[in-house]
């Protein structure tokens, strides 16, 4: 029987994002403790989101609107790289970079906890910004999912081409 595998990817729906962009931008627009502050989220170029506010309380609670939104569409807040609200002139602005793919040396660290924890057989190949597992059983395809789940990584995980 040939092995079977999976991928260990971080990416990001970016159609989601957009979503919970432009649904945190209508909620801004239409609450009330955000009238008058100058409140607004939008991209900044293709992997980046702008928050600006009058007063950085105004900015981190923006963020915390776009945090909400996204977790209701079922994203990571881990693909989020938020930097602390900071004044240009009269405004407070947060820059927010969006996160993908998984870093060499973060998978030589899920690669080195197969080997170390996960079952026996099972090999690991890092491939560019995502890492192969493969194994004769899917049991322990499974199990290696559950051992990868379990750990709290700074990057979001997930699983995909099983077969």
């Amino acid at each position: 029987m040939a092995d079977s595998s999976f991928d260990i990817v971080s990416k990001l729906d970016r159609q989601e994002v957009d979503n919970a962009l432009s649904q945190a931008a209508r909620e801004i627009a239409n609450r009330f403790d955000f009238k008058g502050t100058g409140a607004s989220i939008e991209w900044k170029g293709e992997q980046a989101i702008e928050i600006t506010a009058s007063a950085d309380d105004r900015a981190s609670a923006v963020l915390s609107v776009f945090q909400d939104k996204l977790i209701k569409r079922n994203q990571s807040l881990k693909i989020l790289e938020t930097s602390e609200p900071r004044q240009s002139g009269q405004v407070s602005k947060i820059d927010i970079a969006l996160k993908e793919g998984i870093t060499s040396e973060d998978a030589k660290k899920i690669s080195k906890l197969i080997r170390d924890e996960g079952p026996k057989g099972v090999k690991a190949q890092i491939q560019g910004d995502e890492l192969r597992v493969s194994s004769k059983k899917r049991d322990d395809l499974q199990a290696v999912q559950q051992l990868v789940k379990a750990q709290d990584y700074e990057f979001a995980v997930q699983f995909t081409n099983y077969r």
